[in-house]
């Protein structure tokens, strides 16, 4: 399928993935409700406004003056899957076995897979021109595959709404912690500490980067989700004692845009977060549910983590 195509898909089907993850609805699952909830009406607040403007424009083009880093190709053992799973590694600049670097961990969307950041956001782009300018502190960022199901292929598009489909990105959480974290800082020279580790992810990706990074503040100090979906846990559930969570992260960042129907579910989180007084980042920028905001979002992240 091609790359361009994964955000279009995401958008329509996220629902019904949250509903099957998490069985907040009885009635079955249909393409069509789906895409009913995706075009609702969109209700905006008098703080749903932009924090940081878009980029310039050419910030994810390759430009000649910025050294490059390097992307490979990661394998893992997971005792999730019981298979060896695949991820993209981007190493900075420069990148040397002699000192120890930050880590991103940086997760895709329902339709996507380990290449959804590399492809169709230029992730490595973006890092190098940010890095080139001293905007961004060099850092590793893992881009794995967040669908934790031996055969983790992108699903075909009758495929996308099934159970099993839902089931291995909720599954992914033990296989990030338990087997690909542990995996990264061995092969690469990292700060193993959460001072040093970051998750942030689009749509899917950003609901599960909210769900494991409240889970577990002690392994996470900066998360980011930039257009959560519905597979996200509702606010109470995800910070049932604000109290406790109030100075865990270094940085909580929430986006979404404007002309994105789902954009209610980031309201919710972000009204509950303002009224606990938990300090975060709100950005509502001009774009739908797709790369340009996922992209433009990534590079405010990206600049201020590790700080």
């Amino acid at each position: 399928m091609p790359m361009r195509l994964i955000g279009a898909l995401a958008g329509i089907l996220l629902f019904s993935i949250a509903a099957v993850s998490f069985a907040r609805e009885e009635e079955p699952v249909t393409p069509e409700r789906a895409r009913a909830n995706f075009a609702r009406p969109i209700v905006l607040g008098a703080d749903d406004v932009r924090t940081f403007a878009d980029a310039s424009d050419g910030f994810r083009d390759l430009r000649a003056d910025a050294v490059q880093g390097r992307v490979e190709a990661f394998a893992y053992d997971s005792g999730v899957t019981g298979t060896r799973r695949q991820a993209q590694v981007y190493l900075p600049p420069g990148y040397s076995a002699g000192r120890k670097y930050p880590v991103l961990y940086l997760l895709h969307g329902i339709g996507g897979d380990q290449d959804e950041w590399r492809g169709y956001v230029r992730a490595p782009a973006i890092l190098d021109n940010l890095i080139a300018e001293g905007r961004a502190v060099p850092m590793i960022v893992v881009m794995p595959n967040g669908r934790a199901l031996p055969d983790d292929r992108r699903p075909p598009e009758d495929r996308v709404f099934t159970p099993e489909n839902a089931a291995g990105f909720a599954s992914f959480e033990r296989d990030l912690l338990d087997f690909l974290v542990p995996a990264i800082e061995t092969k690469y020279t990292t700060h193993a500490d959460r001072e040093h580790r970051a998750l942030a992810g689009l749509s899917m990706g950003g609901g599960q980067a909210l769900n494991f990074g409240f889970g577990h503040p002690d392994v996470f100090g900066w998360v980011g989700a930039f257009s959560p979906a519905p597979n996200t846990r509702p606010p109470a559930e995800l910070v049932p004692d604000p109290e406790a969570v109030r100075e865990r992260f270094t940085l909580l960042y929430l986006s979404c845009g404007n002309r994105d129907g789902l954009i209610n579910v980031s309201q919710d989180l972000h009204a509950y977060l303002k009224r606990h007084d938990i300090a975060h980042v709100w950005n509502v920028d001009d774009h739908g549910h797709d790369g340009d905001s996922w992209a433009n979002n990534l590079y405010h992240f990206a600049q201020r983590i590790f700080r």
